[in-house]
């Protein structure tokens, strides 16, 4: 569990800096309100108005800081209790100071990720994750190259060729996609004839990129930490249902499943969230636009809508193998320290794909408003 924490938080929980809880807390309330924006009506609404949007926003950045605060205290109450004596016995007045320094900790994170996202460099959370991941890379190899022997070197070719078979597995699914032909039909106004051309409708294989892996380890995280509040609780059900939660969480078998069904979930959630056929088929049906072969309006709503179910299989089941493959490589070959990080791997080379179609958008743009 701090191994993965210590990934979301882009190994700042390692050196235990003041934003060693990440942007996990706003992550978590970003997961809540969507929640609540597929049952709640009203904030479904809210969703498909600018202004509705900023307010969600708004509440999701005021969520972020009590549970900042109920995290910070929890990874304290782990720390402390932790058999290898990382924090020893504080007053109430030193766990309130590291609760406050953690907690704004992670809101200037929250601002900085907003930042960047408005700014148009990339997305903000994505971005802050690939920058900690990047930077702690030299420690790992440093401590590779320390603890190497010449007896692991076929072990060490092979998980470089495992690397670079996961580096191009990434590639393939962020940039692979499926073309719906589009036609419209002609249409004659005044002297002019307008339409009666063809062009595709690009449905991307993995359309969530990171946000499933990002989802999901905040919420496998969630539950061990919580239980840490209870561990010493004076209901004897009580204390032993957190004992449970904590080394339940901790059978690598039980995790590995949990995390992998939780990303493939995950892949599924967002795509309902950030994918519309309904209102794709409506603009379609505006424009004079049709997939041969299927009615407009409802019936190429659910064409759509089918057709991106199977595409995100192949791209959510690769996602949750990622996820899990370090476990994968640990199990194999029961090493530590060279175990193949399939979540940096992703996260680095899917925001670095991201990044530089941002970047280029942007200098499209700017070349035309240049014209």
């Amino acid at each position: 569990i701090l191994g993965l924490l210590n990934i979301f938080s882009g190994g700042s929980m390692e050196n235990f800096s003041i934003v060693m809880m990440g942007i996990a807390p706003y992550i978590t309330a970003s997961i809540i309100f969507q929640l609540l924006a597929m049952i709640v009506p009203k904030l479904e609404e809210m969703q498909k108005e600018e202004a509705g949007r900023q307010k969600i926003n708004m509440w999701t950045r005021l969520a972020t800081v009590p549970l900042a605060a109920l995290q910070s205290y929890s990874m304290i109450t782990l720390l402390r209790r932790s058999s290898a004596g990382i924090l020893g016995d504080i007053s109430f007045f030193d766990l309130f100071a590291m609760i406050v320094t953690i907690t704004a900790g992670t809101i200037f994170l929250m601002w900085i990720g907003e930042l960047i996202s408005e700014k148009k460099i990339g997305n903000g959370i994505s971005l802050l994750i690939f920058a900690g991941i990047v930077a702690s890379l030299p420690q790992a190899v440093q401590q590779i190259l320390a603890t190497f022997d010449l007896s692991q070197l076929f072990t060490l070719i092979g998980f470089i060729v495992i690397a670079l078979i996961t580096v191009v597995g990434v590639v393939i699914i962020t940039e692979g996609q499926r073309n719906i032909p589009v036609q419209y039909a002609r249409q004659i106004r005044g002297h002019r004839m307008y339409g009666g051309t063809s062009t595709h409708l690009p449905l991307r294989v993995n359309m969530a990129g990171v946000i499933p892996i990002i989802f999901a380890i905040s919420v496998v995280l969630f539950p061990p930490m919580i239980a840490q509040f209870f561990i010493h609780a004076k209901s004897a059900w009580i204390a032993k249902a957190s004992e449970w939660t904590i080394s339940i969480f901790q059978n690598q078998l039980f995790y590995g499943i949990i995390y992998f069904l939780l990303v493939f979930a995950f892949t599924y959630f967002y795509t309902e969230v950030i994918f519309h056929p309904a209102q794709i088929a409506e603009n379609l049906q505006k424009q004079g636009g049709f997939i041969p072969g299927i009615r407009p309006g409802r019936h190429t709503s659910e064409y759509l809508a089918n057709t991106t179910h199977k595409i995100i299989f192949a791209g959510a089941l690769f996602l949750g193998i990622i996820a899990i493959l370090p476990l994968i490589m640990r199990y194999f070959t029961g090493m530590e320290s060279l175990a193949v990080g399939g979540t940096s791997l992703l996260i680095v080379v899917a925001v670095v794909i991201e990044t530089v179609k941002q970047v280029e958008s942007q200098l499209t743009m700017r070349e035309y408003e240049g014209m």
